[in-house]
């Protein structure tokens, strides 16, 4: 049999020019390499995560048979000024934080605080090292609040037993136990570990600090609250340990929203037999969290929450070690301390708009996507900036390209009104900044100075 070799065809070049054209569009092996590297270390530090430790925890705040706002220290060892001393001293303990009593003094208001008291968020603050000041808030809250004996909410009711294990002990646990852990590492970003109080008053403790952080100036890039992380077994009998849900606000380009995509990216690398399960609404329905007062005052801000309640247990004696899991409140811990180290020891984000809060983002000759951006960090430690593109409906990013250490990047023959296009920071450790997202700012009311003509 005899045949003839062929010179390569058309269809051959159009091939080899598509394979070229996918290399372009990803970031560069090295970079890829760099970025392996990160998530080794990410799951070097994971592995630490003691469910011990969390037993200890929910076990001993659950031992003051109330944290109520309002409780009153019927013994020693009872109420949330026996639990808040407690917690304190736990923090005390973990060398290299600074632990603060962020105190308050509350008149008798409104249908939850029924008399004068006193709230306290404890704040344990691990230091960064990065010049410009960064914070992230990571946190949870220490107080509880059950029903009374006619099944209903009576808030001068304020003792009776609600010993809170999973809402909210399981939260304080992780918040602990990534403390403990993240501590002694050298990280960029400072870090607030903080037990609120007043959640179940309508989230006053993290409202107040909220306020503060605003009206101080503080640069808070992210916030991550737990709240309820330990329970597997809904009511109605579904079982669902290996996934955690987490909220995050509308729109779709918002900050909330890329910190949701963060915590998916890098959990799911780092831990991949745990999935982070995304919720695009603030919160569940008619439900707050401690993240939602910072998201008021414009800092991202996302919520972790199990991905099965049980509501004949929720804010009842009932809510006791015995009715969650210890093992899945660790691996949703190991989910949030990945994704906080992550942030705390990656760069900074870029800056993506002009002074005067306009995208920096044009129409390169017309009909080609031009992205500018500013970063002031320094540049030997970093690989390079990350240009993200997706579809405005997508929910997560499908293309990426590396630009470098450049200070801009053209897409040819790319629209900018038909995607969405975001920028990060690839640090030399492998670990990546927030993307920070190109939007449109909200357009403002016109006002026009006139005389109606009657």
């Amino acid at each position: 049999m005899t045949g003839k070799v062929e010179k390569p065809g058309k269809d051959i070049f159009v091939i080899i020019l598509c394979l070229v054209f996918i290399l372009l569009a990803r970031p560069g092996l090295k970079a890829q390499e760099i970025e392996a590297r990160g998530y080794e270390f990410l799951k070097k530090i994971v592995d630490r995560v003691s469910e011990a430790n969390i037993s200890t925890t929910i076990k001993s705040l659950q031992s003051f048979k109330t944290r109520n706002l309002l409780s009153e220290s019927r013994t020693p060892d009872s109420g949330i000024e026996a639990a808040r001393r407690w917690l304190i001293k736990e923090f005390q303990k973990i060398q290299g934080l600074e632990v603060v009593d962020d105190g308050y003094f509350l008149p008798k208001q409104g249908q939850r605080i029924v008399r004068d008291t006193e709230l306290h968020n404890i704040v344990a603050i691990k230091k960064g090292k990065a010049s410009r000041e960064r914070i992230i808030v990571v946190n949870a809250h220490y107080d509880t609040i059950a029903v009374s004996a006619d099944g209903r909410f009576h808030y001068e009711d304020v003792n009776t037993e609600a010993p809170g294990a999973n809402d909210d002990a399981s939260g304080v646990a992780a918040l602990l136990e990534m403390a403990r852990i993240m501590a002694s590492l050298e990280t960029e970003a400072t870090v607030h570990f903080i037990a609120f109080a007043g959640e179940e008053q309508g989230l006053v403790g993290s409202t107040l600090y909220a306020q503060k952080m605003k009206k101080q100036g503080k640069n808070v890039e992210a916030v991550l609250t737990m709240d309820m992380i330990s329970n597997i077994k809904a009511g109605n009998g579904y079982i669902d340990s290996t996934r955690v849900r987490v909220f995050s606000d509308d729109p779709n380009d918002s900050p909330s929203r890329e910190l949701a995509r963060y915590v998916k990216k890098v959990a799911e690398q780092v831990y991949p037999s745990f999935e982070v399960n995304l919720i695009y609404r603030a919160d569940r329905f008619g439900r707050g969290g401690d993240h939602t007062p910072f998201v008021i005052e414009g800092y991202p801000g996302i919520r972790f929450t199990e991905a099965r309640e049980n509501y004949s247990i929720q804010h009842t004696p009932y809510d006791t070690i015995e009715n969650l899991s210890v093992p899945y409140c660790a691996d949703v811990t190991r989910v949030v301390l990945a994704a906080t180290l992550s942030l705390a020891c990656a760069p900074e984000p870029p800056l993506v708009t002009s002074d005067r809060g306009a995208p920096l983002l044009s129409r390169g000759q017309g009909y080609d996507a031009e992205l500018h951006w500013k970063w002031d960090g320094d540049r030997e430690k970093i690989s390079g900036f990350k240009v993200y593109v997706r579809d405005t409906r997508s929910p997560f990013w499908e293309r990426c390209y590396f630009a470098g250490k450049s200070d801009s990047f053209v897409l040819k023959n790319v629209s900018i009104d038909d995607l969405t296009f975001g920028l990060s920071v690839l640090g030399q450790n492998g670990l990546e900044s927030l993307v920070s997202t190109y939007r449109m700012p909200p357009r403002r009311r016109a006002e026009f100075i006139f005389k109606e003509i009657k």
